[in-house]
């Protein structure tokens, strides 16, 4: 059997499209935008497969829930802090204090737990400080902390729940219409 360019080629663009999806569903369970390296896979496919699936219809579909995946997270750490009666000085230092712990939670040495712990005590424990600066009564400021990371405890099921639906619709529609 010989293999020809082509074949080649579709394979190479297929393993590599794998590659980044896994890669996308790591990024994502750190909180990260992983969904783009889905979104870049699908891409990559399209490129190879053209005019076939996945066709221009999957990559809006898919840059939109991109888009739609970094918009809500940029809301959310505000919101569960404000949703909980804390500041909105309080949110954005729960999102720094967020991606400084996730950062540090790297030296932790549980790969991906470590920095997701990181995260979330980065989080709470900056919000918790802005919060108490701003009220002095330590109950509410670690309500509203709590809060912080839940909103961020959510963000990170949807942008894993979203890469894996990304990650399989590509891959149902690329078994699906190979012939």
């Amino acid at each position: 059997m010989e293999l020809d360019w082509h074949t080649l080629s579709t394979f190479g663009s297929y393993s590599a499209a794998a590659l980044l999806c896994i890669l996308g569903f790591v990024l994502s369970c750190l909180s990260l935008s992983g969904t783009w390296l889905v979104l870049t896979a699908t891409g990559l496919v399209a490129w190879s497969r053209w005019p076939g699936f996945p066709g221009p219809g999957t990559l809006i579909l898919f840059i939109v829930l991109c888009i739609g995946v970094e918009v809500l997270e940029a809301f959310a750490g505000a919101w569960g802090v404000q949703k909980r009666g804390g500041s909105k000085a309080t949110g954005w230092a729960a999102v720094g204090g967020g991606f400084l712990g996730m950062i540090l939670g790297g030296f932790i040495p549980l790969p991906i737990l470590g920095n997701l712990m990181g995260m979330f005590a980065g989080s709470f424990g900056l919000a918790f400080l802005v919060e108490h600066n701003r009220i002095k009564k330590a109950n509410h400021a670690a309500h509203v902390a709590t809060g912080a990371v839940l909103a961020r405890l959510g963000v990170i099921f949807l942008k894993v729940g979203i890469t894996i639906f990304m990650t399989l619709f590509l891959a149902f529609g690329i078994a699906l219409t190979t012939k």
